[in-house]
């Protein structure tokens, strides 16, 4: 019997298992830490089911909340969510890695493995470096949108509580949070009282396509500047994605959306300036300058579909992302114009990526219409507002118009899941749930017609 225990094989190590279980321990200390007394104002234990809630929604950076963060949390429960929302944006392994690297100590081979994962690099070889640079781009970028916003609100707030406001709303919008402390004017307004205001929207708005951009991109840009042939393929795909999704996105809603009659009393400079947020914050930021309950159903729809594509790999955004969708559109042409394989910028993409692309845009899609399937069944609420709400959670967005704190246990459940899948990603999911043994013998192939 004891022979038989050792020749068990072990389970090999497993970066994803390893970035899995990370952010779990994270969103844990986190729901600890929110349950004590001190994190709230009025000094009472919050129930543990919904400190897990706001845990996993900052951890996972994705802002909806069952309580008010401004008017609910004291300012040490303030700091623990901005924390959270610090480390799960620039991922719990960078945060890591960076501590050992400010310690001194020497990064092992399998740590910088993890990282290579978790930041979806192309090799192991410089992932220190790349490293150091993202935590220098991260507090560069951070620190210039505090400036900018603090120049708003320190007029307003006064100079302490504006500085506050300007470092949390910074980081916030640079890890796509979307957790805010407007509701001192009205609960859950978010950015509704700046809505013609782009010395507030416009850094918000810049912060969260930064982030959303991925640590990669960032790279390519700062070392090959204004040179696009220079850039990785995953560069390319990345940047004209996203200005595709934000043009079509725009036009939209200052063309349809923001001129239908529940929003006449927005003025015109008002109705630009929010067709322009709402085609960004979709991009799993989470906040909104207007109020969403408002928009109409193509409008919910259109907000839906940007909510699930997200930002890109490798960033603080979270969705199936934009790279994803690029794959599966280039893999359709090819296909319509009978070309042998998906190509784009004089490359053509591996076999591994469409498979992968396939199987993570299958996995959202389901997950995403179950979510919000149940939470029609279990809530009442209109099927399209509870996939609202399910996009919101595995998109990682934080958007809400059946209002999250009028949900049912069993509902903030599935969304705390939503939430964590949407945040940990859905290729790592699928490999840190899977054999980590790789097949290599494949069975004779026949014919299927498909279409």
């Amino acid at each position: 019997m004891k022979r038989e225990r050792e020749r068990r094989p072990v389970r090999p190590f497993s970066p994803a298992r390893v970035i899995a279980a990370s952010f779990l321990g994270v969103i844990l200390v986190g729901t600890v830490l929110l349950m004590l007394p001190v994190s709230s104002k009025n000094g009472e234990m919050l129930h543990p089911l919904t400190a897990l809630f706001t845990a996993t929604s900052a951890t996972c950076v994705t802002g909806l909340v069952v309580h008010d963060t401004a008017t609910y949390w004291s300012p040490f429960g303030h700091l623990v969510l901005l924390v959270l929302i610090q480390t799960g944006g620039m991922g719990v392994v960078t945060v890591a890695v960076a501590v050992v690297m400010c310690s001194g100590r020497r990064i092992g081979l399998r740590q910088r493995w993890v990282m290579q994962e978790s930041i979806s690099a192309p090799q192991v070889g410089g992932i220190v470096r790349m490293t150091s640079f993202i935590l220098k781009a991260m507090l560069l970028i951070e620190g210039t949108g505090a400036l900018l916003l603090s120049l708003r609100f320190c007029p307003q707030l006064g100079l302490l509580r504006g500085l506050w406001y300007g470092i949390f709303h910074s980081i916030s919008a640079f890890c796509n949070a979307g957790f805010d402390l407007m509701g001192t004017s009205a609960p859950y307004s978010s950015l509704t009282g700046y809505v013609g205001d782009p010395l507030v929207w416009g850094p918000i708005a810049l912060l969260i396509l930064v982030g959303g951009l991925g640590f990669l991109t960032w790279h390519d840009l700062w070392e090959h500047r204004l040179r696009f042939r220079a850039y990785r393929l995953q560069s390319k795909l990345i940047l004209v994605s996203t200005a595709a999704l934000l043009l079509l996105s725009f036009l939209f809603f200052q063309c349809y959306e923001f001129r239908l009659p529940q929003w006449a009393e927005l003025s015109g400079w008002e109705r630009l300036n929010a067709a322009a947020f709402q085609a960004v914050t979709p991009r799993t930021a989470g906040f909104n300058s207007v109020d969403l309950t408002l928009l109409s159903e193509p409008g919910k729809l259109v907000t839906i579909l940007l909510m699930l594509v997200g930002g890109s790999p490798g960033s603080t955004a979270g969705g199936f992302k934009v790279t994803t969708l690029a794959v599966l559109l280039l893999s359709a042409r090819a296909v319509f114009f009978r070309r042998g394989s998906p190509s784009c910028f004089g490359r053509r993409f591996q076999d591994e990526a469409l498979r992968s692309a396939s199987a993570i845009f299958l996995m959202y899609l389901v997950f995403f219409l179950l979510g919000g399937t149940l939470i029609c069944c279990i809530d009442g609420v209109p099927l399209l507002d509870a996939l609202f709400e399910s996009a919101s959670a595995i998109g990682t967005v934080g958007l809400s118009i059946c209002g999250t704190p009028g949900l049912s246990l069993p509902s903030h459940l599935i969304l705390t899941f939503l939430m964590y899948v949407g945040r940990v990603g859905g290729l790592t999911m699928i490999y840190a749930v899977t054999s980590s043994f790789p097949v290599s013998s494949q069975y004779p192939q026949e014919r299927v017609t498909v279409g």
